[in-house]
């Protein structure tokens, strides 16, 4: 570079070539220097290359002029402009068509087939068999077979997925370790003296590891017959090796018609997966259940047979796996392993992701029903009436239950000495793997550590649900039962408060709270508490103390004080020594009684203190509807005024340490904090909202619901409340969409939070032009209605309906006026595509206008 900047010739950045008559060089991007030059084609091919249109140093975008032949009319002729346009329209209705198919193929034939297919094999009967080629084409209840059909799909695709995932576990993770043996080839004649030899060094195990697994194998190499059957794998499945196929042509949103044929495998791959995973199973229950002298009846009949039939399946399996091996039938006995494996894998995930959850949640609502006021009845007949969605909210109530459990554990976990938990499993633990131990342990393990994990989460639910109930009843009869049902005539209504609770008050309570901190130190003390007076702390706490916040420090060569240091965030793992102290047994079952006591205690203290606070404060905000509020919304107000109260508790505790004037100088920069918060959150919690949900209301909620003969009532507290969530959903909407300013000011504001808050930013770049826009909106119309209106028309009932109509009327010209602008665009962009594939005869580089930048730059600089 230095040579060719010394011989004051200019060069291509890319090819490192200089100019020629037919290869001239352009400055096209704001880059200077020997970087300045550039071939047309060269930077075309980087381009193509690439798939950039800006310079990867300076960020400039690259812009070509086009040429047109010197024979171009100044404007098209109107037959090239008709020409042009059914040429798009024909290409528009194509693409349309063809969509068209890929939509009605894969959420039409897809979904319709499996469902029909589905039907027809459980209908126990012969005829809807034959009959299935014109069922499959009717189109009696359509809707609901395609909906029913996607479930079907989507519950064989989960299964394809889950059988190549569990494949590629046995693959990764190995097999039992019963399979594993029988996976291991015999030794050779010819190397057992060689064994022999080594047994008689004293390398039993190193002869035994090398003639197993060494030796036979290097043999099998070189004898493709053997080594085909050492190296054969009932999961290695064919991969056809075809062109690279990505979803747009899987799906056909190529253009092309190869989704057809990946519609038909589709289908036969959801028939072969019905009648493998779903029809068999059913039909070997069924047969059980009929030998067994059983009759399985109501709607989970169906689903009750289906698991029995897998059991049975699974034992068939091992039965069979037990008779090859007697027979020694290798390739048979590793398909059989396998096929055991999975439905063992399977039966176990069904017993722990579906099973557990359920019954814990049907334990809870047992054991709540005095606290709502329920009975068995009343559970059997809302069971009678809808049981499939009953049983889902059980099971979705006992899953939250099991997640909250497990994060509680984690927590006690970091507080605890690695080993007091030992019945319990570490999830922290690197080694750790559930679908592993569901391959390599056995059924009988399994069974043990399920019946124990059901008696402690039975016996966490007593403690914390049951006994608490009843001691709140002795010790408060009025307090329960809560109010679960809203029997009010107030504005304010369910659905408003449901909004304010979900969008208001649980973000706020669950994003900003320190509870999970607040939780782990009152752990922390109760636990040094109970272990200084049962004089178990060394049990409980450890001989180290275990409230440092950081690891403790280690030599860099001890490799396993480094991996306790990287897990340490949660909780320590392995175990730990303890000083086994006198009485021991008597001290854990004082333990254990003060562990009850406290729980129940703390759990009574929790279904109290919340309710009673936010009854208290619903009965000072809306005395008339305190008695029909619901109790979820009393619950999470003073769940919120606790919360409140507690942060600001820790926050004067932290400030005291400080001393006095510490104190009064973080309390008055936290009140100016707050105000600016209380200002900004008047703007855009209080003012917008209220003005979008008040705009909504007259545009789409008045007209709808609202003759012209009543008058319309507003409530401006339940527009606010639908305010909150339209301005949400537009804040989510403005965050996905395209870089504009108002994205811009809402990314500054979210990420200057409260300590940072500029609040003459938020007012002038977020607040006003939303408030000026909404005022606009809100003014105009009522202005032409009811200042306007009047001087042009007489009769009342003209004006009642312009007044009545003006704000959808107008939405209406505004959507058609947004509609007109988006076809004008479309037809410059139509205009001239039909002028380029005429007349286009190239494209030139355009340089860039170093002088205007200068230019620029000064005018910028004198004005500032």
């Amino acid at each position: 570079m230095m040579d060719s900047d010394s011989s004051g010739a200019d060069f291509c950045r890319f090819c490192r070539s200089e100019a020629s008559s037919d290869r001239p060089l352009f400055h096209p991007c704001i880059c200077t220097g020997s970087i300045k030059w550039i071939h047309q084609e060269c930077l075309v091919q980087w381009m193509r290359y690439s798939r950039k249109e800006i310079c990867e140093l300076c960020g400039h975008r690259f812009s070509f002029m086009p040429i047109y032949s010197p024979d171009m009319p100044r404007r098209l002729p109107l037959r090239d402009v008709v020409g042009g346009l059914v040429t798009s329209v024909a290409s528009a209705v194509k693409d349309w068509l063809h969509y068209t198919l890929v939509a009605l193929a894969w959420l039409g034939i897809v979904p319709l087939t499996a469902c029909r297919t589905y039907r027809c094999l459980f209908s126990g009967s012969l005829d809807p068999v034959i009959s299935l080629p014109f069922d499959i084409v009717s189109a009696e209840n359509l809707a609901k077979d395609v909906f029913s059909g996607c479930f079907v799909v989507t519950c064989t695709l989960f299964s394809f997925i889950g059988l190549v995932w569990l494949r590629e576990q046995i693959m990764h993770g190995g097999g039992p370790d019963w399979m594993e043996r029988e996976n291991l080839p015999a030794p050779a004649a010819e190397d057992i003296p060689l064994q022999d030899n080594n047994n008689d060094h004293g390398n039993e195990g190193a002869g035994d590891d090398g003639g197993a697994r060494e030796e036979p194998n290097g043999e099998a190499g070189d004898d493709p017959l053997v080594g085909d059957e050492a190296n054969w794998n009932p999961m290695e499945w064919d991969r056809a090796a075809a062109e690279e196929l990505t979803w747009a042509r899987l799906l056909g949103l190529d253009g092309s018609m190869v989704f057809l044929e990946h519609v038909f495998w589709v289908v036969s791959l959801n028939t072969l997966f019905i009648v493998v995973f779903a029809f068999c199973p059913y039909h070997i229950g069924k047969s059980g259940a009929a030998l067994a002298g059983l009759n399985a009846e109501g709607p989970f009949a169906g689903l009750l047979t289906a698991l029995a039939g897998y059991v049975i399946v699974g034992a068939i399996l091992a039965i069979l796996h037990g008779l090859a091996s007697l027979l020694r039938l290798r390739s048979a006995k590793k398909a059989l392993g396998f096929c055991y494996v999975v439905v063992k894998v399977a039966l176990l995930s069904v017993i722990e992701i579906g099973v557990i959850p359920l019954v814990c949640g049907w334990w809870l609502d047992l054991c709540s029903l005095s606290m709502f006021d329920a009975t068995l009845k009343d559970r059997e007949l809302s069971l009678h009436a809808a049981p499939w969605t009953l049983m889902f909210i059980h099971w979705l109530v006992g899953m939250v239950y099991v997640y909250y459990f497990a994060s509680f554990i984690l927590l006690l976990r970091e507080v605890l000495r690695p080993g007091v938990l030992w019945f319990l499993k570490n999830l922290n633990d690197p080694d750790f793997s559930p679908v592993q131990e569901m391959i390599h342990l056995s059924v009988w393990s399994h069974i043990r550590r399920l019946v124990v994990s059901a008696m402690v989460f039975g016996t966490a639910v007593l403690f914390m649900l049951w006994l608490p109930i009843r001691v709140i009843k002795y010790v408060l009869p009025g307090f329960l039962p809560y109010a679960v049902a809203v029997h009010t005539e107030a504005p304010v209504n369910e659905l408003s408060l449901e909004l304010l609770l979900l969008q208001v008050i649980l973000p706020a309570l669950l994003e900003q709270s320190h509870t999970r901190t607040w939780l782990k130190g009152g752990l922390r003390a109760w636990c040094a508490c109970a272990a200084g007076a049962l004089g178990l702390r060394s049990y409980l706490l450890g001989e180290a103390a275990r409230d440092e916040p950081h690891p403790p420090p280690h030599p860099p060569h001890q490799l396993g004080a480094a991996h306790r240091a990287l897990m340490w965030r949660d909780g320590p793992a392995g175990f730990e020594p303890y000083v086994r102290v006198s009485w021991f047994p008597l001290r854990l079952a004082a333990l254990l009684a003060l562990v009850s006591v406290s729980l129940v205690l703390a759990s009574a203290l929790t279904l109290v203190i919340p309710v009673a606070i936010g009854r208290k404060v619903m009965a000072l905000w809306l005395p008339k509807a305190s008695e029909g509020v619901h109790e979820l919304y009393t619950a999470a107000c003073g769940m919120y005024v606790c919360w409140a109260a507690g942060r600001g508790g820790a926050l004067a505790a932290g400030w005291a340490r400080g001393g006095r004037a510490a104190l009064l100088a973080r309390a008055a920069l936290w009140a100016r904090r707050g105000e600016r918060g209380a200002l900004a959150a008047l703007a855009l919690l209080g003012l917008v909202p209220l003005m979008f949900g008040l705009l909504l209301e007259l545009v789409l909620v008045i007209p709808l619901r609202v003759p012209l003969e009543q008058s319309p009532v507003l409530f401006v507290w339940q527009d606010w409340a639908l305010g909150v969530l339209y301005t949400k959903i537009v804040c989510a909407l403005t965050m996905m969409g395209p870089d504009w300013s108002m994205r811009r000011a809402i990314e500054k504001a979210y990420r200057d939070g409260i300590r940072e808050m500029d609040l003459k930013f938020i007012l002038r770049s977020v607040a006003a032009p939303l408030v000026r826009w909404l005022g606009l909106a809100l003014a105009v119309p009522y202005a032409l209605a009811h200042s306007v209106a009047p001087l042009l028309l007489s009769a009342p009932a003209q004006r009642n309906l312009l007044a009545r109509r003006v704000y959808p009327a107008l939405l209406l010209l505004l959507l058609f006026a947004a509609l007109a602008f988006f076809q004008i665009r479309q037809f410059t962009k139509l205009y001239e595509h039909i002028k380029n594939d005429k007349y286009l005869v190239g494209q030139r580089l355009v340089n860039y206008d170093h002088r205007r930048h200068k230019q620029q730059q000064s005018t910028v600089a004198s004005s500032n």
